[in-house]
């Protein structure tokens, strides 16, 4: 029999995966499908969620959805998009608001119904809104739940049916009743609690078991936590004379890293994994390369090259062996996953060695059925130390994609490109009387995400004089609905320093929000900390050297030392040191700071750090006699990537 779950119809962005990941935490089990999943594919489903969407109804690259879905005899709960569609194919009407909603809304319940969705919730509920179509008539056999100020029909239902609709994005984190919604959907749909730790770890050890048979098993080791609860997981499922660990020196860890990785599998008891340093020739691989998405394929095929040796120096018999991959949940679902990740050709007599190995399908997924923070919770109950489930993710490719590479020169048409973003932003500040703000986009591209996949452009980076806190103030709270306090105002000490010339974290967090959201072909903002006093910078020439590696790997160290030793390792989910080839002369660099908090992967904020924190780490990176200027990056994911590459 299929084990009993709700499952998220996903129509696109990080909405789907934030609903299942809200209700694993209620304790339900809940799985994503795609829109046009088969009903022979959701067995075992108690309730369906149709999940929020970035496109219209109206748009043709909207999602195919399989109609038939909606004949199952069980609850259906659509949020956002899904509450359009699903009114839409219920017989209802949906079409553009007479105004929209953005921000936040009061959701009002209504007195003379009865929903089982909103139970344990006040009559007034505080939603994160973004919408500018709404249902505008209800389908036959439905009944208003809640309105907004703006929107008739903000909840929906049809408790014979079992079917209902919310307007708002109650899976935001900022919509504090969206767990109890899911909560109460969850019940609704019969379900009892089946999705906790122990379940959770007593299923991976024992599909662990059932995949590997009689095998041994090769991982790879990266340090970080993924690799180390999988390593940990394996050894504890099929003992460590069955598994092998190897971690591979690319020249691209952070300060000392490869020993302190070594260091915790030796304390922690692993006896069963080996260390190969092969930085040297990594870095002549990398060359002279410019462009990310190269960089990045080049180091991942030297990488299999690197492992393929590592296979023939032990002697490993492929027949006797799986290879393990570190694929988290999310990951799974992405298509043709492991051809992308490891570049597999179709005439199998070319693949050998880990290409190989996952081609016969001798492949083994122990996290693949979890969430990076669920991850952490079963590595914990295992006994790992906070080191080793608290590491801050780390990024594949390592340093190499911290070190933005550049020939010195940009095209005619990046030039033309930059020219026009300029003009843009210039114009959005002139047209808000922001004389005393500057604005420079920098020449260089970073990732941005358009929609579900990467978009290359330049960032624009903020300076401020100290009439510039005031004017952000009130360009930001008139385009406000409540006229909220915003405290500007910098410190006696902060006025002195050369790095403190900015607005509070709240102001700053706005004004991205306002430029990115102005302005379509900017998806990233930074606020510039420091420059040094007479430098002018310009775009050097400059590629993933060993002195560009060192220079961001003490930077990052720098960084990280402060931020343990005030307590602030823990508060944010991740910090990357980025190093720019903008700067006075050609060995000289700029640094980014760019720290984020984020409850998932799919969605962080910009970390507001405590300046105390950041007084201490600006006090020492100053002192680097590389780095000619200090930027700190001051945009959520979206619209930027986590990285810059």
């Amino acid at each position: 029999m299929a084990w009993q779950k709700i499952v998220v119809i996903n129509f696109g962005g990080h909405y789907a995966h934030k609903i299942t990941r809200t209700l694993r935490l209620q304790g339900f089990h809940a799985e994503i499908a795609a829109p046009s999943v088969q009903l022979e594919n959701l067995k075992g489903a108690a309730g369906i969620v149709l999940s929020d969407g970035p496109t219209s109804l109206q748009d043709p690259r909207a999602p195919l959805f399989n109609k038939e879905i909606l004949n199952l005899e069980i609850p259906i709960l659509g949020i956002g998009y899904g509450h359009l569609l699903l009114a839409h194919l219920c017989g209802g009407k949906v079409g553009r608001a007479l105004i929209g909603e953005f921000g936040f809304a009061q959701m009002n319940q209504n007195r003379t119904t009865y929903s089982p969705l909103l139970l344990n919730l006040d009559d007034s509920i505080r939603v994160s809104v973004s919408h500018r179509d709404e249902v505008l008539q209800l389908p036959p056999g439905f009944e208003m739940v809640a309105s907004t100020k703006v929107c008739s029909y903000a909840a929906i239902q049809d408790l014979n049916q079992g079917r209902f609709g919310f307007q708002g994005n109650i899976e935001s984190k900022e919509t504090e009743c969206g767990p109890t919604i899911l909560k109460n959907f969850a019940r609704f749909c019969g379900m009892e609690k089946n999705w906790d730790r122990d379940i959770v770890l007593e299923l991976m050890l024992a599909k662990i078991r059932f995949t590997a048979r009689d095998k041994k098993v090769l991982i790879f080791l990266s340090g970080g936590v993924d690799s180390n609860v999988a390593f940990t997981l394996l050894n504890k499922a099929l003992g460590q004379n069955r598994v092998l660990g190897i971690h591979i020196d690319n020249g691209f860890l952070r300060k000392n890293e490869s020993k302190n990785i070594a260091r915790r599998y030796q304390e922690f008891g692993f006896k069963n994994f080996v260390v190969a340093n092969a930085a040297p020739s990594f870095l002549q691989v990398m060359g002279t390369e410019v462009n990310p998405k190269r960089k990045r394929q080049l180091e991942h095929a030297y990488f299999l090259h690197v492992q393929n040796k590592m296979m023939e120096r032990l002697n490993l018999n492929p027949d006797q062996w799986l290879v393990a991959l570190n694929t988290l949940y999310s990951d799974s679902l992405l298509p043709d996953n492991l051809k992308e990740r490891y570049a597999i050709q179709d005439d199998t007599r070319k693949n050998s060695g880990v290409q190989g190995l996952i081609q016969r399908g001798m492949v083994i997924e122990p996290l693949k059925e979890l969430y990076k923070d669920e991850v952490r919770i079963i590595g914990r109950r295992m006994g790992l130390r906070d080191e080793m489930v608290d590491r801050h993710p780390f990024p594949e490719p390592g340093l190499a994609i911290n070190v933005l590479c550049s020939k010195g020169v940009l095209s005619h048409q990046d030039r033309q490109i930059l020219s026009q973003v300029q003009l843009a932003v210039l114009n959005l500040i002139s047209k808000e009387g922001l004389q005393a703000t500057s604005a420079e986009v920098l020449p260089v591209r970073t990732a941005g995400l358009q929609t579900d996949y990467k978009a290359y452009r330049f960032p624009v980076a903020l300076s401020f004089d100290s009439d510039g806190h005031r004017d952000w103030l009130t360009v930001l709270q008139s385009l406000e609905a409540q006229q909220e306090e915003l405290d500007f105002e910098l410190t006696e000490e902060q006025r002195t320093l050369p790095w403190y010339h900015i607005p509070r974290w709240r102001v700053l967090n706005r004004v991205s929000s306002f430029i990115t959201d102005s302005l379509p072909e900017v998806s990233r903002v930074v606020v510039r900390l420091y420059q040094r006093q007479g430098s002018t910078l310009r775009l050097q020439e400059g590629y993933c050297t060993q002195e560009r590696l060192d220079q961001t790997r003490e930077a990052d160290y720098i960084v990280l030392q402060e931020l343990k030793r005030f307590g602030w390792y823990e508060e944010i989910t991740q910090h990357l040191t980025i190093n720019l080839p903008y700067a006075s002369r050609p060995n000289h660099c700029s640094l980014v700071l760019r720290p984020v908090v984020s409850d998932d992967v799919e969605t962080a904020e910009f970390a507001h750090m405590n300046h105390h924190v950041l007084d201490a780490i600006m006090n020492r990176l100053v002192q680097l006699p590389s780095v000619d200027a200090i930027y700190y990056d001051i945009t959520n994911k979206p619209p930027a990537a986590f990285s810059w590459e």
